[in-house]
């Protein structure tokens, strides 16, 4: 005797849509009571060290593992209650692909919380921040690129289950054959920005609080998604560069390998300026700031112009930000210095005209000579 004999025995007083009806309300009672029983247990059951990666997956879950126990109970109630052939074997196929959804929904959870846990290891609000930038950028690419996978192949298995289609489905898996070709190529430039993510995860040109110049704007890596990268700008504006161009043209990293920067401040100076005693006070401002990096302080001749001579000073900065900050403070402070103690080092390119009759303003007639 199978499931639909011992139905219509039970319930052989009412009609058929009726007893349907209280089999799908049974089994749906019995699976969301079986998930609080089941979610109950797990909790108490996992111990508080081991369970880093379950108990997330437990909670983000609840809503995918609570649908799935109820796709089961409605398949078996499906198969119990005396409904006709046809429209049951659609609501088994559709209740088939539902769970599969499901599948690929837990496990782009389980990708995501693995990430996160990975990442946590590593802090990025510390000075020396290379290596945790570096692991952030790998895992988040990865992430990226796995949750795309495991969406395609979701969209693959539910594809093989419909007939009509199980052909795409099949292609679409193994990237072969006139669809997965077709789709290829509408798909290039996604793909190959996609290619270039996983490259960059890899070798790493670009990480994350990563200090670049491209397209001509410095900014700082705010975000690496799987197609594009996010550079916000100094004023704050968002730069959305395609991953490939970071592959195929050159931009400038201040940030490759470490952090600190050496900032450069240039002075344009006459010729008898004294260099020692600006050479004293720059060494002075340095130390006097929060911003340097104790190591590095310089002031040299680089340069001879036509009228003055190029100075150039050095300065070291832990970061970017602080590089650029103390440049400002440099800059400030010797133009004050020189203004103050050595005017005439200061270039001018001025014609001072004085009067030879105190209260003359008229403008000088034509051949005319002025004293």
């Amino acid at each position: 005797m199978n499931l639909t004999d011992l139905s219509q025995a039970a319930f052989g007083w009412a009609p058929p849509w009726a007893y349907s009806l209280v089999i799908i309300a049974l089994a749906l009672a019995l699976a969301l009571g079986f998930y609080g029983l089941t979610v109950r247990f797990v909790r108490r059951r996992l111990p508080a060290q081991g369970g880093e990666f379950w108990r997330p997956l437990l909670m983000r879950s609840r809503a995918p593992g609570r649908l799935a126990l109820v796709i089961w109970a409605l398949s078996w109630a499906v198969r119990a209650a005396p409904l006709p052939e046809e429209p049951s074997r659609i609501v088994q196929h559709g209740l088939l692909i539902a769970f599969i959804v499901l599948v690929g929904w837990v496990a782009m959870i389980a990708a995501d919380i693995g990430a996160a846990l990975y990442t946590r290891r590593y802090r990025v609000d510390v000075a020396d921040n290379l290596l945790a930038r570096k692991h952030l950028t790998q895992v988040r690419i990865l992430n990226r690129a796995t949750t795309i996978v495991l969406m395609l192949l979701t969209a693959s298995f539910a594809l093989m289950t419909i007939p009509g289609v199980r052909q795409l489905g099949v292609s679409l898996l193994a990237a072969g054959g006139a669809a997965g070709i077709i789709v290829g190529l509408a798909l290039q430039p996604v793909l190959s920005n996609m290619m270039a993510g996983l490259q960059i995860a890899l070798a790493q040109p670009i990480r994350i609080d990563d200090a670049v110049v491209i397209e001509g704007e410095f900014g700082v890596v705010e975000e690496i998604t799987s197609t594009y990268v996010v550079v916000r700008v100094w004023d704050k504006r968002r730069l959305i560069v395609p991953l490939k161009t970071f592959l195929e043209k050159p931009f400038q990293n201040w940030t490759r390998t470490t952090a600190d920067l050496i900032g450069v401040v240039l002075f344009y100076l006459d010729y008898s300026t004294p260099l020692e005693p600006l050479r004293a006070r720059l060494k002075e401002i340095v130390e006097a700031s929060p911003l340097w990096d104790r190591q590095i302080v310089a002031l040299q001749v680089t340069d001879l112009k036509e009228r003055t001579m190029e100075v150039r000073c050095l300065v070291g900065a832990r970061n970017s930000g602080q590089a650029f900050d103390l440049r400002c403070e440099v800059r400030e402070q010797l133009i004050a210095f020189l203004r103050d103690k050595f005017p005439h080092a200061l270039p001018r390119d001025r014609l001072e005209l004085q009067a030879a009759v105190d209260g003359w303003d008229a403008p000088p007639r034509a051949g005319s000579r002025v004293q």
